[in-house]
């Protein structure tokens, strides 16, 4: 069967994923191609040509449309729930129980138009819509590779209603066993706190974790903000998660928490600074969410975690490295594996994955992210000819072994190769490196290069064969989605990507599934004596990951960097 998902329900991070006879061929988001970030009120048109494209397919030849958004009838627990706990703003309340298959319907009809400009005929394909947190649910269980009864967690601000899913999966069916409903969303608890620490919601999220290692979460108890007793919980909507005329407004714009929340912790934080109080909040915010999910967890997935070990997560706050340290923490969990694009972006992948297994393919274990466009050499010296700031360039016989040589004489380097990433972590392929025994290599690439906040941790990614030592376990760690806490003996050799609370975010990089890769960072480590180096995306802070030549050309004239691979061509600025 041939499934093409096509994400976009929420009016951000719309992507397409398509599948080939159970086997996920390409997968990418719409951003990389229009260059702004989450695509924000897009549909992946782009995404979806390149999929086809690649994998060779006629419009005509796909079997089934899938979509990450379905109605719901009047019974649905999810609808009442919403009316009930946002009785305070009536217009919305009676829309949930009177209109609430208003966005599904607005969904259907643009994926409906998006088709036929794709040429692909819906009176011909389905059009498949699958429930939002079921496609989570799929995304991670049927591309994890785990064999027998399998736990599934489900954690995100919110999809039709639906915000958090516990259930399992056996013999390729998924099971339901707790969904609870919006405004209850610990992801939505933490995006309104995102906004309240001067972040963007939705994108900021991974900076509250950034931050949180700085302050110390004793100071203030956030507890007010989720009421838990462990079976359910509850969401204090007079402080966060708020609408209509609870919001703070600032500037003519409405936030997700109340001015009762700016009374209790005053005032919003503004600017890039680690600062008292913010760094305790980001702490306690951490923690809440850390002690609540661990306490759901243990209630509805407990039993069937002590049975099996095993445990699929996806959804926004499946990308939360610090609470999945804590799962992996957890005696009776064995292995955690964490969708890599756990965000509404890899939705697309869990709707047709769902949909190919309803037609009855067996779906392939994901073995990468390596599902975007690729570039040849070739490709690279047209960009780099027809660019207006006339880059030198020289076409290099050991593309890995140069750049290993220009990281250990302590400089950062742009490495762009292969198939490009679809997630939100660069793995290798469009990733900006330094070596991380060179003190001061992160702060510089901070300051020049990324223009972000210079506290920002960087990842590590490792060679497999002395992953184990560094991190000290062999849960396996291919898409830098856990913190591990490195080894004492190791923290002082690779100082710039450990975080300052001995953690770090890593990859641990096999010659399976990037060999180019690998052999760069085995030849970093003939010259410093670290099998590691240090990675971060190839881009500029609010900017997408760069997707073509010319992308990085532009990255690279738009920052400090002075060397950059693409392909064989090493490009310089200055002779």
């Amino acid at each position: 069967m041939i499934v093409l998902g096509l994400s976009g329900s929420l009016t951000h991070d719309p992507s397409a994923a398509l599948f080939v006879d159970g086997r996920l061929v390409a997968a990418v988001e719409e951003e990389r191609f229009l260059r702004d970030k989450h695509a924000k009120r897009q549909w992946p048109y782009h995404s979806a040509h390149y999929c086809l494209e690649v994998a060779g397919i006629a419009p005509g030849d796909i079997d089934a449309v899938a979509f990450p958004f379905a109605a719901f009838g009047l019974s649905y627990p999810g609808r009442w729930h919403f009316a009930k706990r946002y009785w305070y703003a009536p217009e919305r309340a009676l829309k949930a129980i009177f209109n609430g298959n208003r966005h599904f319907r607005r969904n259907r009809d643009a994926i409906l138009k998006l088709m036929r400009d794709l040429s692909i005929d819906p009176d011909r394909t389905p059009f498949v819509p699958v429930p939002h947190h079921l496609t989570h649910a799929s995304s991670a269980y049927h591309l994890s590779g785990f064999d027998g009864k399998v736990a599934i967690l489900g954690i995100d601000g919110k999809g039709e209603y639906a915000t958090t899913f516990f259930g399992y999966g056996e013999n390729g069916q998924i099971h339901c066993i707790k969904e609870f409903f919006d405004p209850d969303s610990l992801g939505g608890v933490y995006g309104a706190l995102t906004q309240y620490l001067g972040f963007e919601m939705l994108d900021g999220e991974f900076k509250v974790m950034g931050m949180a290692p700085y302050g110390d979460p004793a100071k203030y108890d956030f507890s007010p903000l989720i009421q838990c007793d462990g079976r359910s919980f509850t969401v204090d909507t007079t402080l966060v998660n708020t609408v209509g005329l609870r919001r703070y407004k600032q500037d003519g714009l409405g936030f997700y928490f109340s001015p009762k929340l700016v009374d209790w912790l005053g005032p919003k934080r503004e600017g890039d600074e680690i600062d008292d109080p913010y760094v305790d909040y980001a702490a306690s915010m951490q923690k809440l969410l850390e002690d609540v999910a661990l306490q759901l967890i243990e209630t509805y997935l407990g039993d069937i975690l002590r049975e099996t070990g095993k445990l699929c997560f996806a959804g926004g706050v499946a990308l939360n490295v610090k609470l999945n340290q804590r799962i992996i923490d957890l005696p009776h969990v064995h292995e955690l594996f964490v969708q890599p694009a756990a965000s509404d972006a890899g939705t697309a992948v869990g709707a047709a994955s769902y949909v190919a297994h309803e037609m009855g393919d067996a779906i392939a274990k994901q073995e990468h992210v390596y599902l975007g466009p690729s570039f040849s050499t070739e490709d690279g010296r047209r960009a780099c000819e027809s660019h207006p700031a006339k880059p030198i360039f020289e076409q290099v016989p050991d593309a890995p072994q140069a750049a290993a040589r220009l990281l250990a004489e302590g400089h950062p380097v742009a490495w762009f190769q292969g198939r490009m990433e679809f997630g939100p972590r660069a793995l290798g392929n469009r990733s900006i490196l330094g070596d991380p025994s060179q003190p001061g290599i992160a702060d510089r690439i901070n300051a020049q290069i990324k223009y972000r906040e210079r506290w920002r941790p960087f990842c590590p990614s490792i060679l497999d064969r002395a992953a184990e030592e560094i991190l000290q376990t062999r849960h396996p760690a291919p898409y830098m989605t856990f913190a591990f806490t490195v080894a004492e003996h190791w923290k002082a050799r690779i100082p710039e990507v450990v975080h300052m609370d001995g953690t770090a975010r890593a990859q641990v990089v096999t010659q399976a599934t990037n060999p180019r890769y690998y052999a760069l960072i085995e030849e970093l480590e003939k010259l410093r004596g670290v099998p590691v180096v240090l990675n971060t995306s190839l881009n500029r802070r609010g900017e997408p990951i760069v997707c073509t030549p010319g992308d990085a050309l532009d990255m690279f004239y738009g920052s400090d960097l002075q060397y950059l691979f693409v392909e064989d061509l090493l490009v310089r600025k200055t002779k």
